[in-house]
C-alpha cells in the first residue's frame, strides 16, 4: 500500500508537471524603434491588461543625492500634462484602470491594469503615457512628499528592523552604490528640490533605459501598436552605466547599537548572489532547506524549535543587478542574543561542511516545485516575473526552465556552492538591542 501511494504521488507530480508546461507562457520580444526592450504574452482568458515600464533608475543610482530615486518616482502621478494628482486619480478610477509605481536599489516602475474594451483601454492608456512621459512634479507635491518621507526616516529610527537593515547594508557594501538606504536620509532629503527630482527624471526615465511588458488580451499586432506608442513618448536618452562589482568581504565585522527595547534584533551576512548568477538555482534550493523554507527550516528548528529561543529565524538571498545580500537573522530576548547567535553560526557552518541530507533536499524541491504554479497564477504576477527577466537580462525560457533546474540541484552541487560561496569568518554581524539586565548588584 505505502508502495501505490509513492506511486501515485510521483504521478500526480509528473501530470502537475506537464500541466504546468501547458500552461507557463510563450514569451514573445522586440525591441521599439527607440531602443525599448518589450517582453509580450499573449493571454486571452480575461479581458484584462497589465503593462509594466521598468527603469534602471532606482536608489542605486541617487549617486550624491540619495533619496532621489525614490521622490522622483512618488512624484510621477501627482501631477502630469497639466494635470493635477486629483484628476488623474478620478480618471484612472472612472475607467476601472489601476494605476501602480515603486522603487527599489536596481529598479523603478510605472504600471497600469486596464479592462481591454476599447472605450476603456484607449483612454487609460493615454492617461497612463500621460503620467509616464509628461510628469510636472508640482512644488506644493513635491513638499508634501518630502516631509512624508522625513517623517518616515524619523519613524525608522524608533524601529530596531529598520536600524539593523540600514546598518547591514551599510557593512556589507561599503562605498558601493548598494550602500545607503533609497529612501535617503534626513539631510539628503531635505537637500533636494523638483529640479533636482527632474533632472533625475530626464537622466533615466528614457527609451533606452527601460524595459516594457505586457500582458494580457490583445493580439501581437495590438501589443507592438502600444509598445511605439509608450516608447515614442519617451525621449531616447541613453542605457544608464554598469554599477561597480560589489568587493567581497575580507573580513569579519561586528556592530552592537544600543536600543531601548527588550528585544535584539540581529543581522548577519555578507554580499551573496546576482540575477543570472551560475550558482543561482542551487543556492536557492540549498538556502531553502537551511533557513528559507518557514518552520521546518534547520535554522528555525535549530534555534526555535529545539531551544525556543526566538519566534522567527530565517536566510534568505536577495539576488540583484550585482550581488545582492545574503542574509540570516533572528529576533531574541537581550539576555539569549548571545547563545542564539551561537547557534546560527553553528547551523550554519555545519550545513556548509555537511549539506544537506537527502530526505531535505527531495521535500525541499516538491515544496518548491509544488507552489510554483502558484507564482504565474496570474497575469499580474506573470507581468512581475517578465519585468524580472527582462530587466535582468535572464533566458525568454526562464520560466519553462525553472521545474527542470530545480530538479538538477543536487546535495554535493550544494555543498560545493556553499563550501565556495559562503565564508562565515567574513560576515557582517548587526545586533540591534538593549543592555543585558544582570540583575541587582551584589
Amino acid at each position: 500500500m505505502q508502495k501505490f501511494y509513492g506511486r501515485l504521488l510521483v504521478a500526480v507530480l509528473a501530470l502537475g508537471q506537464v500541466t504546468l508546461a501547458q500552461a507557463l507562457p510563450d514569451i514573445q520580444s522586440w525591441k521599439t524603434d527607440k531602443g525599448t526592450k518589450v517582453l509580450f504574452v499573449e493571454a486571452h482568458e480575461l479581458p484584462m491588461l497589465d503593462v509594466r515600464v521598468v527603469f534602471d533608475a532606482g536608489g542605486a543610482r541617487d549617486g550624491e543625492q540619495p533619496g532621489v530615486a525614490s521622490l522622483t518616482n512618488a512624484l510621477l502621478d501627482q501631477g502630469a500634462a497639466g494635470l493635477n494628482a486629483d484628476r488623474i486619480a478620478q480618471g484612472f478610477e472612472q475607467l476601472g484602470s489601476n494605476l501602480g509605481s515603486g522603487s527599489e536599489r536596481d529598479m523603478a516602475w510605472v504600471s497600469v491594469r486596464s479592462l481591454t474594451d476599447s472605450k476603456l483601454l484607449k483612454p487609460s492608456l493615454e492617461l497612463f503615457e500621460k503620467v509616464l512621459a509628461r510628469p510636472d512634479f508640482p512644488q506644493a507635491d513635491f513638499l508634501r512628499e518630502q516631509k512624508r518621507t522625513l517623517i518616515g526616516l524619523e519613524y525608522q529610527k524608533q524601529k530596531p528592523k529598520s536600524i539593523a537593515s540600514k546598518a547591514f547594508y551599510e557593512g556589507v557594501y561599503g562605498d558601493h552604490p548598494y550602500a545607503h538606504d533609497p529612501s535617503g536620509t534626513e539631510d539628503s532629503v531635505k537637500a533636494l528640490s523638483t529640479d533636482a527630482l527632474r533632472k533625475f527624471y530626464q537622466r533615466y526615465y528614457v527609451a533606452r533605459n527601460a524595459t516594457l511588458v505586457i500582458v494580457g488580451d490583445v493580439s501581437r499586432k495590438q501589443a507592438q501598436s502600444i509598445a511605439a506608442s509608450l516608447s515614442k513618448a519617451l525621449p531616447a536618452g541613453e542605457k544608464a552605466p554598469a554599477l561597480p562589482e560589489v568587493a567581497e568581504l575580507q573580513a569579519a565585522q561586528q556592530k552592537f547599537i544600543e536600543h531601548p527595547t527588550t528585544q535584539s534584533h540581529v543581522l548577519m551576512g555578507a554580499p551573496g548572489i546576482k540575477r543570472g548568477d551560475a550558482d543561482y538555482f542551487t543556492l536557492y534550493v540549498g538556502n531553502h532547506i537551511l533557513g528559507g523554507s518557514g518552520l521546518v527550516s534547520r535554522i528555525s528548528q535549530e534555534i526555535r524549535e529545539k531551544r525556543g529561543l526566538s519566534y522567527s529565524a530565517y536566510s534568505y538571498f536577495v539576488p540583484m543587478k550585482r550581488k545582492g545580500p545574503y542574509t540570516l537573522g533572528f529576533q531574541t530576548r537581550n539576555d539569549q542574543r548571545d547563545e542564539a547567535l551561537s547557534v546560527l553560526r553553528e547551523t550554519l557552518q555545519t550545513f556548509i561542511d555537511k549539506g544537506p541530507t537527502e530526505k531535505e533536499l527531495k521535500s525541499s524541491k516538491n515544496n518548491i516545485i509544488g507552489g510554483f504554479p502558484l507564482r504565474v497564477s496570474s497575469n499580474g504576477k506573470i507581468a512581475q516575473y517578465l519585468a524580472v527577466i527582462g530587466f535582468y537580462d535572464l533566458p525568454l525560457d526562464y520560466l519553462q526552465q525553472f521545474t527542470a533546474n530545480i530538479e538538477a540541484v543536487s546535495v554535493d552541487s550544494i555543498k560545493d556552492a556553499y563550501r565556495r560561496r559562503i565564508h562565515p569568518d567574513r560576515m557582517v554581524t548587526i545586533t540591534v538591542g538593549g543592555p543585558v539586565d544582570t540583575g541587582p548588584e551584589s
